[in-house]
């Protein structure tokens, strides 16, 4: 009550200072309109436009409005006529009205709302209404309103509703649609015929959209309409993806700088945002078009309006080119037809409940109404009574809001009525006065049909379903503009006709900011752009379009689909058997089985024959068993992956080169001790471990740590079945093989290979028939290149299976090429050539160095001193193989216990002729005997028969038969040839001395050295035999004419015992070969050796080194065997025997 109290006591003020004003204004606020009833219902209309941005302080409305004011205002008091004379509404009961002007502004209406309650506060009698004394006569007390109809603006209606709810007076609304007087929290007494901003802007945005406007500006009018608006409709373009681009509020009275300036803002996003959406009471809509005219932006906009424009005249008067072509929202309602037969009936001097009509009149017509109260003397012209509303008339497009709005007010009443008074006609008790809490009740209840047809209802929030006309300004003719009705939009959606909109779909305007990005491509946008503009970059190859701003990329194993929505999987490849390499690898790899079966039949076949004998037959199995494997490890590797075949991959990788490189590096081993045992003296210790059973246990040694290395590698990686990627868009199906799994056996692999390589390159010097060495040198320089070019094709390329595949075969087919087909070479198309002969007749040392260059000159100018001198000499050779050689006086050995072995190479060309004798060591006891002289090339022993006496007699010594063992032993160690120096013996042999024999030789092939046999005869005779010097050569030891002697003859054949001298020390050869000259020797027959002493020392002097047939080669090798063994003490002939049952014992060869 104390609040009451106070709101009166600020009423009272209020009206002393209003009656303080002068007359004019005072009267003009004062004006109302007033219909007695027996329920007052309350009225705000903007009778008056707003007042000027200059007179706001004043609070003076502008001029007089037709649509927005006077319609509304005949629409509430015919309305009530037609709801009186209805006896289905309030039957007994008469409602009246009080209509007051809000002029569309808020403090004016808040004024008048003020007025409202003060009237209805002040005391009177409650049965009548009474008078009441005062100075300036007698005033009617008035009944208070029970409710209050408007008013159309939303940011008045807020401010009256704030008021009004203090009094539980409700408020119906016929076109305040704000999203803010929906919240019941704030404003729970307030109404609406009209559905909420909200649904509007939805409109708003659903036009925007189907255009594909995406960049608009945006414009508002200051206040709760547009603001609420506006907010809404950026809220819902946002979730639609339209951006704006330039967002501005001004007021709907604001000069024309405000507007020119609003507009150089538009301007400056042109050509991209051409739309704008317009959220604006009617008058913000006519400033923004004159603002274009003053800049002349004919065309260059399309305005979007609310239903501030709707499809208003008086917004485009005057302005019809620069508004064509917008687009505005109008709520649905119907024509009320009715209103406007009473409206055209209406006189200023009939209408007489209207307070403001005359004003309107005049204003309307632009004449005076003389005689009148309100006559306005501004106009000179009289009305008359030819004038007529039809002229220029245009029905209110909220008309029938304002109906409806009346007509929910005197339903609500006729339903609190019933409810409160039932059986009873008229006001109850119960309803004097009237509750406002229980008529909100109501009036919220209410359902009826509006004056168009359509449902009237409220929901929660006191709100009506929305439901908009779509209207287009258009020309229509040569100067003529109008609104069509282009569509329609509800809670199901916007229907427009675009044909009638826009003429052909190239008409249509475009507002946006870039373009649609293409597929496989999203938006970046730009910084400090809005999300509208954006540059389109595309996205990887493996990625997809997850949204328009986002590519993701697929998983590993999964490619993009077509339309780029997803990710599909890639097929898993593998190599097939029908691919063109693995097509080409397995059939390399089957002639490489072929071959290696091939070969091993015949290894198997002829293994008793003297080239597999000297080939160490146990360690070549094992290599043809790692050939065989490295080929069949190509059809591992090919086949489709899985666990067995990854196991078997990572065995054959590393073991089938293991198998054969550690047979290698056995035999290399092997090879290169025993050169290396050759370099020394005759009584040094023997090498270890030179017996086939101990070459097999050190290559299974080396083998057995290969395969720890690969079972160790089974545990740390156990093999399974992986996917490789290879590439983002490729799956390989591989046995999960690391590069530790590769390296590890490969690298154990590689150290047998160097080790091959090194003993190879160690043993490169050795006799000439001895060509494995030959070819295990070449076998490791040819794998080392596939190795070597192996790792970075391997390491660097996708193709690894494929390379693993050829490299293991081709490392397979090197060595067997290279160390096997010679062999059947000679087995099969040589069989001459695969005898024991071939094998221990050659004294040819292979070197790997030297120029091969001989001087003929030196040659020609050698002589018997130079071939004597080994060291010190300064005089130099060269050696049949181009090797220097130095020769120096040897110093006769005194001591009776040395024999003297002398070996003589000659090979001799057209003009180069060379001669090395070498002396060694004899039993001092030695016996007298007689030896053959075969050729190099022949396998016949010659017999020379002498022409002419000589000292010297040359020979061929042939051994007795051996045993097995020893045989073997003979296959594998090549005999170095003796030559026997004997002492001359006085007897009367036909042989002559062995020097006699030997200077014949020498002077038979030698004979262009003069020399030779003055120096070979310089010495004193030994065993008493006449001087040499005057010695005949013996016609014995010449060969006859008819025997031609070939071109080139290396060494002497192997000098080995005749068959005579065996161990029965029978000489049955030379008995044989010539018995004539036997029983004519000259010689002392003390001078004659023993048979067994020259047995003994033949043995002794053919160790099992690969230097034992160099003697004669013309080697300036200092520590030649031969040399050296000169210098030993003589051997007993036990020695002797344990050397070569030692050395029998090896099947391997050199």
């Amino acid at each position: 009550m104390s609040l009451l109290l106070w709101v009166l006591l600020l009423l009272d003020v209020r009206v002393v200072n209003f009656g303080l004003l002068v007359g004019a204004q005072s009267n003009e606020r004062r004006v109302l309109a007033h219909v007695p009833g027996d329920i007052i219902i309350g009225a705000l209309f903007s009778v008056h436009h707003q007042p000027p941005a200059d007179k706001v302080h004043e609070r003076k409305c502008g001029a007089v409005r037709e649509q927005y004011g006077i319609q509304r205002v005949e629409a509430m008091l015919h309305t009530l006529d037609r709801i009186n004379a209805d006896t289905k509404i309030l039957p007994n009961i008469t409602l009246g009205c009080e209509i007051r002007d809000s002029c569309w502004h808020s403090a004016v209406a808040l004024e008048q709302s003020i007025e409202f309650i003060r009237d209805s506060l002040v005391p009177s009698e409650e049965a009548e209404s009474q008078t009441r004394c005062s100075a300036d006569g007698p005033v009617r007390g008035k009944k208070p309103i029970v409710g209050l109809i408007g008013p159309g603006s939303s940011s008045v209606a807020i401010q009256v509703q704030n008021l009004l709810q203090l009094f539980n007076i409700p408020q119906i609304a016929y076109s305040a649609t704000s999203m803010d007087l929906s919240d019941k929290s704030l404003f729970k007494y307030f109404m609406r015929v009209v559905p909420s901003d909200a649904q509007q802007a939805r409109a708003m945005v659903d036009i925007v959209k189907r255009y594909n406007w995406t960049y608009v500006s945006a414009i508002h009018t200051e206040g709760n309409y547009g603001e609420s608006g506006m907010e809404a409709f950026k809220d819902m373009a946002a979730k639609e993806g339209i951006c704006i681009a330039h967002s501005d509020k001004i007021y709907s009275n604001a000069g024309e700088q405000s507007f020119d300036r609003l507009l150089g803002k538009l301007r400056s996003h042109l050509p991209k945002a051409r739309v704008v959406a317009c959220f604006c009471e009617g008058m913000t809509v006519r400033g923004i078009l004159m603002a274009m005219r003053r800049q002349n932006l004919v065309g260059e906009f399309v305005l979007v309006g609310s239903d501030g424009w709707a499809d208003r005249y008086d917004v485009t008067d005057g302005y019809q080119r620069e508004a064509a072509g917008g687009i505005t929202i109008k709520l649905q309602s119907g024509y009320v037809k009715w209103f406007d037969d009473y409206y055209f009936k209406l006189k200023p001097s009939s209408n007489l409940r209207n307070p403001w009509f005359p004003e309107f009149w005049q204003h309307r017509f632009q004449c005076r109404l003389r005689g009148h109260p309100q006559e306005n003397t501004k106009y000179s012209r009289i009305c008359s009574e030819r004038e007529s509303l039809r002229q220029q008339y245009a029905q209110d497009t909220k008309m029938g809001f304002v109906i409806n709005a009346i007509y929910s007010m005197a339903h609500g009443l006729h339903n609190m009525q019933r409810s409160l008074c039932p059986g009873y006609t008229g006001l109850c008790k119960a309803m004097r006065p009237i509750d406002g809490s229980k008529l909100l009740e109501f009036l919220m209840k209410t359902n009826f049909l509006g004056v168009s047809g359509e449902a009237i209802r409220f929901d929660a929030n006191g709100d009506s379903p929305g439901r908009y006309e779509i209207m287009n300004f258009k020309r229509t003719g040569m100067n003529e503009f109008s609104y069509i009705n282009v569509g329609s939009w509800d809670n199901t959606g916007l229907k427009m006709d675009d044909e009638e909109v826009w003429a052909n779909e190239s008409s249509i305007i475009r507002s946006v900011c870039s373009d649609p990005c293409e597929k496989a491509q999203i938006k970046v946008i730009r910084k400090g752009e809005v999300s509208c503009c954006w540059t389109c970059t595309p996205c990887k190859d493996n990625e997809y379009v997850f949204d328009e701003y986002t590519c993701r990329a697929c998983e590993l194993g999964s490619w993009p689909t077509y339309d780029l929505t997803g990710c599909d999987r890639i097929p898993v490849e593998y190599l097939r058997w029908g691919d063109p390499e693995p097509i080409a690898a397995v059939v390399f790899a089957c002639l490489g089985l072929l071959a290696t079966s091939f070969v091993t039949c015949i290894f198997i076949k002829f293994r008793d024959t003297p080239v597999v004998k000297s080939s160490s037959r146990e360690l070549c199995y094992i290599i043809l068993a790692g050939i065989c494997l490295g080929y069949l490890c190509t059809f591992c590797l090919i086949a489709k992956p899985h666990v067995v075949y990854c196991y078997l991959q990572r065995v054959g990788i590393g073991l089938s080169p293991a198998m054969s490189y550690s047979a290698l590096v056995t035999k290399t081993n092997r090879i290169a001790r025993i050169l290396a045992g050759s370099k020394k003296k005759i009584c040094t210790k023997k090498p270890r471990f030179m017996s086939a059973c101990a070459q097999l246990v050190i290559a299974f040694l080396l083998i057995v740590l290969q395969l720890g290395i690969i079972v160790a590698l089974f545990i740390m990686e156990p093999p399974e079945v992986i996917h490789d990627y290879p590439s983002i868009r490729e799956v390989n199906l591989i046995c999960n093989t690391t590069t530790l799994g590769v390296v590890a056996p490969l690298g154990y692999n590689s150290l047998l290979i160097l080790s091959c390589t090194f003993y190879a390159f160690k043993t490169r010097n050795v006799p000439a028939n001895f060509n494995e060495a030959k070819y295990i040198a070449f076998t490791m320089y040819t794998t080392c290149i596939i190795w070597l070019a192996f790792v970075p094709i391997y390491f660097g390329s996708n193709y690894k299976i494929i390379t693993m595949c050829f490299s293991v075969s081709l490392s397979a087919t090197v060595a067997l090429c290279c160390m096997f087909v010679p062999k059947v070479y000679i087995i099969l198309a040589k069989p001459e050539r695969n005898v024991r002969s071939a094998f221990t007749t050659s004294t040819v040392v292979r070197m790997h160095v030297g120029d091969g260059k001989s001087s003929s000159a030196t040659s020609r100018s050698s002589s018997m001193a130079n071939l004597w001198r080994r060291r010190g000499s300064g005089a130099e050779t060269l050696s049949s193989n181009g090797k220097t050689v130095t020769w120096a006086q040897n110093e006769r050995v005194q001591s009776y216990n040395l024999w003297k072995r002398i070996s003589v190479h000659i090979k001799k060309r057209e003009s180069n002729q060379t001669a090395v004798i070498k002396p060694f060591s004899k039993d001092e006891g030695g016996t007298k005997s007689v030896y053959e002289v075969p050729e190099a090339n022949q396998r016949y022993p010659v017999t020379y028969h002498p022409r002419t006496p000589s000292h010297i007699s040359t020979v061929s010594q042939r051994s007795a038969p051996r045993g097995h063992e020893e045989e073997e032993m003979e296959e594998e160690v090549a005999a170095l040839p003796s030559y026997l120096n004997q002492r001359p013996q006085h007897g009367g042999s036909s042989q002559g001395t062995i020097m006699d024999q030997i200077s014949c030789v020498v002077n038979r092939f030698t004979a262009n050295i003069s020399e030779l046999n003055s120096m070979m005869l310089s010495g004193p005779p030994s065993c008493g035999a006449t001087p040499t010097s005057t010695t005949p050569c013996s016609p014995t030891f010449l060969i006859p004419r008819e025997m031609q002697l070939p071109t080139s003859v290396t060494t002497f054949a192997e000098v080995q015992a005749v068959s005579g001298m065996g161990a029965n020390g029978r000489m049955r050869a030379m008995g044989k070969a010539s018995p004539a000259h036997v029983g004519d020797s000259p010689y002392d027959p003390a001078c004659v050796m023993r048979p067994t002493d020259l047995e003994e020392a033949l043995a002794t002097l053919t160790p099992p080194s690969p230097f034992r047939d160099s003697v004669d080669s013309g080697s300036g090798s200092p520590t030649s065997p031969v040399s050296e063994s000169a210098l030993c003490t003589p051997s007993s002939p036990r020695y002797d025997r344990l050397v070569l049952r030692d050395y029998s014992q090896s099947s391997s060869s050199l």
